[in-house]
């Protein structure tokens, strides 16, 4: 099997646990909901739905939505070219594994912006019905995407030294959880995509010669 086959193959694996997660998080909890993985309190299922770009950043008002859908769509498209076109040259597995990381990412968190507004309505109380009679909470790409892992693994109290400046997150005595974001597998993809870029980088520079 050739490498963007393979790498193929493991975009849409990715993808589709990414998808099943999730929709089955969707169907079975309502919104701030949590349950701890493993009687785990450090590590949570918690469902919240992100308007705005990975977790939880958030990009204003419909203007923004759209703008970042159509960034990832241009993310996509581009990242796929040079997908194609690394696999065909003399590029090296962990470059080739490395974009299709990365454009697992941003295809699946596309998916949610696309077509959940669609798909799902947005109940105030209780759990999202799929294809519900009234129709879906969005217009096409102004989905929000679906987030579920949270990994609050310890408290601390800002030192008193800290800064006390309003631009500082953490004032002396204030309470700072890590790692207070919450997340899901497509940006696991484009986190660990990106951290390999960083440590494998000299690998993207290679003899352009087909094969």
């Amino acid at each position: 099997m050739s490498l963007l086959k393979k790498s193929i193959f493991l975009i849409l694996i990715l993808l589709i646990i990414d998808q099943v997660v999730k929709i089955w998080v969707k169907l079975n909890f309502e919104i701030g909901e949590s349950v701890p993985i493993l009687g785990l309190n450090w590590a949570q299922i918690h469902f919240t739905e992100n308007k705005g770009a990975a977790f939880g950043m958030l990009i204003g008002g419909d203007a923004g939505k759209l703008a970042l859908s159509i960034f990832r769509l241009i993310a996509i498209t581009g990242l796929s070219w040079y997908l194609v076109k690394i696999s065909k040259q003399n590029a090296p597995k962990i470059a080739i594994f490395t974009i299709a990381l990365i454009l697992t990412g941003a295809i699946g968190n596309m998916i949610d912006s696309a077509f959940y507004g669609i798909i799902f309505n947005s109940p105030s109380v209780g759990i999202a019905e799929i294809f519900p009679e009234g129709g879906g909470y969005a217009s096409f790409l102004h989905g929000s995407v679906v987030d579920m892992f949270y990994f609050p693994l310890f408290d601390v109290t800002a030192p008193g030294w800290f800064p006390s400046n309003s631009w500082w997150p953490w004032h002396p005595g204030s309470n700072i959880t890590f790692f207070p974001y919450i997340f899901n597998i497509a940006d696991s993809a484009i986190t660990v995509g990106v951290i390999l870029f960083i440590l494998f980088r000299k690998s993207f520079i290679f003899n352009k010669q087909d094969n």
